[in-house]
C-alpha cells in the first residue's frame, strides 16, 4: 500500500504587489516594472525569488488600480455577489516571460507551504480566475500553464489572433478584440486614404509577428504593396538602428507599426537622434494611445486604431485620492510616489531627494497614471473583473422572487467558473460584455489621430470608428478632419507609381510589386475609361476613341455629299455638260436643214446628244448618301446611257464607212444600213447592256454598305458592287464597244474630211479609251469617297471628250463660219 504524500511548496513564495483576502480570489498579472532584475546563479545556494527593476510603468499601475477599484465596487454591490467578498492577488511580471510563468505557477499552486495531502498533487490554488497579461507573449505562456487546471485567464490587452485557438488555449478569454480585426481595420484605414505603397515594422514577439501577418494578409486583399517588412525588439539596439536606417532610406511615406509601446519607444528614440524622416505613422492599439510616446513631435499626425473610449464612474477620484497611509502600506505605491514627485519617504545620507510630505497633489502630475480624459485599456481591465465576478455569481447565486441569495463558503470548482464565464452576457456602464466561441468580444475600435493642441502638445483625438459588427463596407467611418505629418490639410500621397489616367493602362515593372507599374497609352482603337485600368477595351466596330482614348464616339461617317467642295465642282461640271448638250441640241435642231447637220446623220446626232445629256446627269446619282435605289440607279444608268452613247457613235461611224462604199459603182450597201437599220443597231446594242444589267440586278444587285476597313477611324458609306462580275461585265461591254468603234473610226480616218467625221470620232474614242483605261487602277486604289469621285471624273471626262470632239467643231462652223455650212463647200474636193 502506497504511503500518502504531501504536496509541499518548494522555495520561497513571491509576495504579490497588491492583495486582500476574500471568499473567492481573483488573480492579476501586470507588467508594473519595465524589466526583471538579471541574476547570476552560482548553484551553491538556493536561488532567490526573481525580482523586478527599473522604473514603474504608471500605465500598468493604473490597470492594477482599476482591478482593485472594480473588486471593491463589486464587494459594495447588492446586486452582484451580495454578501460575498472577493479578494485579489495582483503580481508584477516585470514585462518578462520567465517572471510571468513564475507568477502563473504561484497562482496555480497558492501560497500555503503544504496545500494538499493525499496521493496526488492535482489540486490547484485558490484563484477563480486571473486578469492579465498586458502582452500576448506572456499571456500565451500563462495560458499554457492554466489550461490543464481549467483556470480562466481573461486578458485586457493580449490581442494576438493566435490566442483564439481554443485547442491550444482552451481557458483563454479577453475583453479586447483580436488582432485579426485590428489588422483588417488598419488595412482598410490605409486603403481609405489611397496609400498603396507602405513600409511595415513590428515587434519581434507573438503580438507583433502574428499581428503583422494578419495585416499583410488583409493588405494583400486590399491591393496594398509593402516596400519593406522589419522586426525588432527593445533589447536589441543593433537591430533597432537597422530598422531606423531602413525607414530613412525608404521611398514610402506611410509606415505601419504593429508594435508594443515599449518597443516603439526605443525605435522613436533612435529615429529622433538624427533628423527623423517625415513619415505618416499608422499605429496599432499597442502604442497609438500611449501618451509617453506623444512627446516625439515628428510623430504628429499619426493615425491608428484604439480601444473605444469609455467612462468608469468614480474611478478618477479613486486613482487620485491616494492617502499617505495607503502609499506607505504598499511598496509599489511608495516607489511610484517617490518616482513621480522626486522625493523619499525615508531619510538616507546617500539620497539627494527631499523628504515626501504626503501633501503632494497627484492632480498636478502629468503621467499616464493620472490621465483622466480617456479610459480605453483601463476599461478592458474593469470589464474583465466584472466578467469573472458574473461567472462566480452565476455559479453560486440564485434568485427567488426579487431577492438574490448566494451560498457562502461554497467550495467552487474551477470548471464551474470556466463554464459560466463562457456564458456571461451583461452590460456595465453602457458597455456590453460577452464572449464568442473563441473567447473574443465583438470588435470595435476608435480611429485616433495625433493632433497638436493649442498649448502645443500632441493629443490623441477621436476622428472615426471601426465596428466589425456592421455590414460589409460600412464598418469603417471617418467623421472629423485629420492632421497629417506635414501639417497640411491634403492627404499625403504614398504610391510606388502615380495613377494611370484614363486612356492608358498599367504595365507591371519587372521584378517589382504590383503597385509599381508604368502607364502606356491604349493601342489604336482601344480605350480605358477608369483610373489605373489593367486593360484597354476595344471600341465596337462603328465607334472610335477620342483624342484622350478614354471614350468611344461614333465614327465619322464619310461619303461624297453635296456639301463637299469636290462634290460641288463635279456637280457643276455635270450640269454644265448637260446644259452644253441641250444647247447643242437646240442649235442642231434650229439648223437641222443645213448641210453640215444633214450630212452627219441628224437622227443619230440628236440621239447621241440625248444620251450625252443622260451621261452628264447620271454622274449626279453618285453624289449623296448611298441608298438602295441610288446604288442600283447609278450603276445601271451609267452602264446603259454610255452604251447608248457609244452605240450612236458606232452607228455614225458605220454610216460614214457605208456611205463611201456605196459611192462605188455597183455597190448597193447603203440600202442595208438606212435609218431603220441604224435604229435597230442602236437598240440592239443597247438592249444587250440592258440584259447584262438585268441579270446583275437579279443575281446580286449593288447595295449600300458601311466600309469599316479602309479607314479605322471613320466609316465610308458606299455602294457595294454586289456581284463584281456584273460590274466588270458592264464596264467590259462598254470598253468592247469603245474599242470596236475606235477601230472602225481609225479605218475611216483617211476619208475626205469634208464628207465625214471619222477623224473626230477617232480622237473622241481615243480620249474615251484612255480615260477608262486609266480609270481602272485609279478606281481600285482610291480610298473612301474618292473612289466615287474618280468614277464621276471618268464619266464626265469621257462625256466631255465625246461632246467636244464630235460636236464642238460643227457648232463652231454653224455659228461662226456659216459660209462653210453650204453644200458647195461640203462637196468641194481637194
Amino acid at each position: 500500500m502506497a504511503l500518502p504524500m504531501n504536496c509541499v511548496l518548494q522555495g520561497t513564495s513571491r509576495l504579490p504587489a497588491f492583495s486582500t483576502d476574500g471568499e473567492y480570489i481573483i488573480g492579476g498579472v501586470f507588467s508594473i516594472h519595465y524589466k526583471e532584475l538579471t541574476k547570476i546563479h552560482n548553484y551553491t545556494t538556493v536561488p532567490e525569488p526573481p525580482t523586478c527593476t527599473g522604473s514603474i510603468n504608471s500605465r500598468e499601475l493604473r490597470f492594477c488600480r482599476a482591478m482593485i477599484f472594480a473588486i471593491e465596487e463589486i464587494n459594495n454591490s447588492t446586486e452582484l455577489l451580495p454578501g460575498i467578498r472577493l479578494g485579489y492577488q495582483i503580481h508584477d511580471s516585470c514585462a518578462s516571460v520567465p517572471m510571468s510563468m513564475h507568477v502563473a505557477l504561484q497562482l496555480s499552486n497558492g501560497q500555503d507551504p503544504v496545500f494538499q495531502t493525499g496521493n496526488n498533487c492535482s489540486k490547484s490554488g485558490l484563484v477563480m480566475g486571473v486578469i492579465g497579461e498586458s502582452g500576448s507573449t506572456p499571456s500565451i505562456s500563462i495560458s499554457r500553464i492554466f489550461g490543464p487546471f481549467n483556470i480562466p485567464l481573461v486578458s485586457h490587452f493580449a490581442t494576438c489572433a493566435c490566442l483564439s485557438d481554443k485547442r491550444e488555449y482552451p481557458t483563454f478569454f479577453r475583453t479586447i478584440p483580436s488582432d485579426h480585426y485590428q489588422a483588417n481595420a488598419m488595412a482598410k484605414l490605409v486603403k481609405h486614404f489611397g496609400w498603396s505603397w507602405i513600409g511595415a515594422i513590428h515587434s519581434d514577439s507573438d503580438y507583433g509577428r502574428n499581428g503583422m501577418a494578419s495585416f499583410l494578409e488583409a493588405a494583400h486583399r486590399e491591393g496594398i504593396c509593402v516596400e519593406y517588412i522589419e522586426s525588432f525588439y527593445r533589447t536589441d539596439p543593433y537591430k533597432i538602428r537597422i530598422v531606423a536606417d531602413v525607414i530613412r532610406r525608404s521611398t514610402s511615406v506611410v509606415v505601419v507599426a504593429f508594435t508594443a509601446a515599449g518597443d516603439m519607444k526605443f525605435l522613436l528614440e533612435e529615429l529622433n537622434h538624427n533628423h527623423p524622416p517625415p513619415r505618416q505613422w499608422i499605429g496599432s492599439e499597442g502604442w497609438v494611445t500611449d501618451r509617453q510616446l506623444m512627446r516625439f513631435s515628428f510623430c504628429a499626425g499619426a493615425i491608428g486604431v484604439a480601444i473605444q473610449q469609455s467612462v468608469i464612474p468614480g474611478f478618477g477620484d479613486f486613482l487620485l485620492n491616494l492617502s499617505p497611509s495607503k502609499v506607505a502600506a504598499s511598496s509599489v505605491l511608495t516607489e511610484f510616489w517617490e518616482d513621480v514627485f522626486s522625493c523619499s519617504w525615508t531619510k538616507s545620507a546617500s539620497s539627494k531627494k527631499k523628504l515626501c510630505q504626503g501633501t503632494e497633489d497627484l492632480k498636478k502630475i502629468k503621467v499616464p497614471y493620472t490621465e483622466m480624459s480617456t479610459f480605453r485599456i483601463t476599461n478592458m481591465v474593469y470589464k474583465a473583473v466584472y466578467a469573472i465576478a458574473h461567472a462566480i455569481h452565476n455559479a453560486v447565486c440564485y434568485k427567488t422572487n426579487f431577492t438574490i441569495h448566494c451560498k457562502k463558503q461554497t467550495k467552487l470548482d474551477l470548471i464551474q467558473t470556466f463554464t459560466e464565464l463562457k456564458k456571461v452576457n451583461f452590460t456595465r456602464n453602457g458597455y456590453h460584455v460577452s464572449f464568442d466561441a473563441n473567447g473574443d468580444p465583438v470588435a470595435a475600435y476608435d480611429v485616433v489621430n495625433w493632433q497638436i493642441s493649442d498649448s502645443g502638445i500632441i493629443e490623441p483625438v477621436n476622428v472615426g470608428y471601426y465596428d466589425a459588427s456592421l455590414p460589409k463596407g460600412q464598418e469603417f467611418h471617418i467623421n472629423r478632419n485629420l492632421s497629417w505629418f506635414d501639417g497640411g490639410s491634403q492627404v499625403p500621397v504614398s504610391v510606388c507609381s502615380k495613377s494611370c489616367a484614363p486612356g492608358t493602362r498599367k504595365v507591371l515593372q519587372k521584378g517589382k510589386p504590383i503597385c509599381c507599374y508604368d502607364c502606356i497609352p491604349c493601342a489604336e482603337g482601344e480605350i480605358s475609361n477608369m483610373t489605373d485600368s489593367l486593360e484597354c477595351i476595344p471600341c465596337s466596330k462603328e465607334f472610335w476613341p477620342n483624342a484622350g482614348n478614354d471614350e468611344c464616339f461614333p465614327k465619322q461617317v464619310e461619303f461624297l455629299s453635296f456639301d463637299d467642295l469636290l462634290s460641288v465642282i463635279l456637280a457643276a461640271f455635270s450640269v454644265s455638260g448637260a446644259c452644253m448638250a441641250i444647247i447643242t441640241t437646240v442649235v442642231f435642231f434650229h439648223y437641222r436643214t443645213t448641210p453640215i447637220v444633214r450630212a452627219n446623220n441628224s437622227e443619230l446626232s440628236f440621239l447621241l446628244l440625248f444620251s450625252l445629256t443622260l451621261c452628264f446627269l447620271c454622274s449626279l446619282t453618285f453624289i449623296g448618301a448611298p441608298s438602295e435605289w441610288s446604288c442600283v440607279l447609278r450603276h445601271t444608268a451609267f452602264g446603259i446611257t454610255f452604251v447608248l452613247c457609244i452605240s450612236c457613235v458606232l452607228g455614225k461611224t458605220i454610216v460614214v464607212l457605208m456611205a463611201f462604199k456605196a459611192t462605188l459603182p455597183g455597190n448597193n450597201t447603203m440600202k442595208w444600213f438606212g435609218p431603220p437599220q441604224q435604229r435597230l443597231t442602236v437598240a440592239g446594242v443597247t438592249f444587250i447592256q440592258v440584259i447584262i444589267c438585268t441579270i446583275w440586278l437579279v443575281v446580286s444587285p449593288p447595295f449600300p454598305m458601311k466600309n469599316l476597313h479602309t479607314y479605322k477611324e471613320k466609316i465610308i458609306l458606299e455602294c457595294a458592287l454586289g456581284s463584281a462580275v456584273g460590274f466588270w461585265a458592264v464596264l467590259g461591254y462598254i470598253g468592247l464597244l469603245a474599242v470596236f468603234c475606235f477601230v472602225l473610226a481609225a479605218l475611216a480616218r483617211k476619208l475626205p474630211d469634208n464628207f465625214n467625221e471619222a477623224k473626230l470620232i477617232t480622237f473622241s474614242m481615243l480620249i474615251f479609251c484612255a480615260v477608262w483605261i486609266t480609270f481602272i487602277p485609279a478606281y481600285v486604289s482610291s480610298p473612301g469617297k474618292y473612289t466615287v469621285a474618280v468614277e464621276i471624273f471618268a464619266i464626265l471626262s469621257s462625256s466631255f471628250g465625246l461632246m467636244l470632239c464630235i460636236f464642238a467643231p460643227k457648232c463652231f462652223i454653224i455659228l461662226y463660219q456659216p459660209e462653210k455650212n453650204t453644200k458647195k463647200h461640203l462637196m468641194n474636193k481637194y
